[in-house]
């Protein structure tokens, strides 16, 4: 995954003519932190885990990014997705650096008390590189606001009272108005802005959308409130459609009773495996990595594709989707709702102040539009695809910065 990252980076930096010794510096992590620790299970008997945390890059504020619970969490996971974070925190210029990390467990598998207990083993080895004003952590794959709950108090108890250690948080524990949605509702901004680009509108729009967890699921609501009609669903146990549209309010019960919306009654089972190729003016991949991959990408047909998870697809597939005319909105750009409310959040732990909901979502939106428009200006200016110009924009920013901050032997030009 790492390798694939980095061929997206190399292609921004060839529109960019960096020399090798800016690309060198701009892409090798800052810090990258493993940790294996023993923990007693309900009955017990110990589990051994492993945890890692990369930082990438912080010239432009402190390091930032998630916390994903998976078997497959490792050191290659943690560096590909730090890097991603910090281009897409430069991306819609708040000011942070990257970060990622997770430990290798499957909650799924454990107990709550379990997963808590882990967590705070976790952070009592990482208590030293994290902080407000260090690494400022966030929930990903598996982790939740009760997760990081965990975190800020037992961070809190080696090191006094510090809300701002985390993002995410539950709102009655210093958590912000709009952060669960936002990542969804940044998704559904990116949307909108493609949509204007070919000509079209929301309403009446067709959407597959695969991942129905927190980011699908609320950029599926926010999508059918204004008109879009979600035409099919899947999750990793399966999938569903409807021609006319899913009711989603009631897929959404649904999926919280059952956990997976196979066997909603309000339309047709399909294999989750379809979803990538359904009928559908935009696709929404909302899941894990490599889910449009050179296998599939030719059979995509969609025109556009809002990439609302981490690297959903791989560079093969990229090019095939724009040689196909396929209008892309990368990750890096779309889903940045998340990490823009994560900021607000920080910012009112810091100032010990509480925004309002309406505040934060007209703010998100504001930034959202603005960072849509200037990828798309890039895009024009450079003559290249939305990805390439998100990563130029990103790095042009980070490398000012860095630029800024410490002299080398060589003239650069950024643009």
């Amino acid at each position: 995954m790492l390798e694939e990252i980095h061929r997206y980076f190399h292609q921004a930096a060839d529109v960019l003519d960096l020399t090798p010794k800016v690309r060198d510096i701009l892409l090798t992590p800052a810090r990258v932190i493993k940790v294996a620790f023993v923990e007693e299970d309900d009955a017990g008997k110990l589990m051994h885990f492993t945890g890692f945390r990369v930082q990438h890059n912080n010239v432009r504020g402190p390091f930032k990014g998630g916390l994903r619970y998976h078997p497959t969490m490792d050191e290659d996971h943690a560096s590909a997705l730090a890097n991603l974070m910090t281009w897409k925190t430069a991306i819609v210029d708040v000011p942070y650096g990257g970060a990622k990390g997770g430990i290798d467990c499957d909650p799924s598998q454990l107990s709550r008390f379990e997963v808590e207990r882990i967590t705070r083993r976790f952070v009592e080895r990482m208590k030293e590189v994290i902080g407000p004003d260090i690494d400022i952590p966030a929930p990903d794959v598996n982790t939740n606001a009760d997760v990081m709950a965990w975190i800020m108090d037992e961070y809190s108890r080696h090191c006094g009272f510090s809300p701002a250690v985390v993002t995410g948080k539950p709102l009655h524990l210093f958590g912000s108005e709009g952060r669960e949605e936002a990542t969804g509702r940044g998704v559904v901004y990116a949307l909108e802005e493609a949509l204007r680009d070919r000509g079209g509108e929301l309403a009446g729009t067709t959407v597959a959308m695969q991942g129905f967890g927190n980011v699908g699921s609320n950029a599926a609501r926010l999508i059918a409130e204004r008109g879009g009609k979600i035409v099919a669903v899947a999750d990793h146990m399966g999938g569903v459609s409807k021609a006319a549209g899913l009711a989603i309010p009631a897929l959404l019960a649904w999926v919280s009773e059952h956990r997976t919306v196979v066997g909603f009654p309000g339309g047709d089972a399909i294999d989750g495996s379809e979803i990538i190729t359904w009928p559908a003016d935009v696709l929404i991949p909302a899941a894990l990595e490599d889910a449009i991959d050179e296998n599939n990408a030719s059979d995509v047909r969609a025109r556009i594709v809002v990439e609302a998870a981490n690297a959903p697809t791989t560079p093969k597939a990229a090019g095939i989707l724009h040689d196909n005319d396929v209008l892309v909105v990368p990750d890096i750009l779309a889903n940045a709702g998340g990490v823009t409310v994560s900021y607000f959040e920080w910012v009112q732990n810091v100032q010990r102040f509480q925004w309002e909901f309406d505040q934060i979502n007209a703010k998100l939106e504001k930034i959202m539009r603005r960072a849509y428009a200037n990828v798309r200006d890039v895009s024009n200016q450079k003559g290249c695809n939305l990805r390439t110009a998100a990563f130029v924009l990103a790095i042009q920013r980070v490398g000012r910065a860095a630029l800024s901050r410490r002299s080398i032997r060589e003239t650069i030009d950024l643009g």
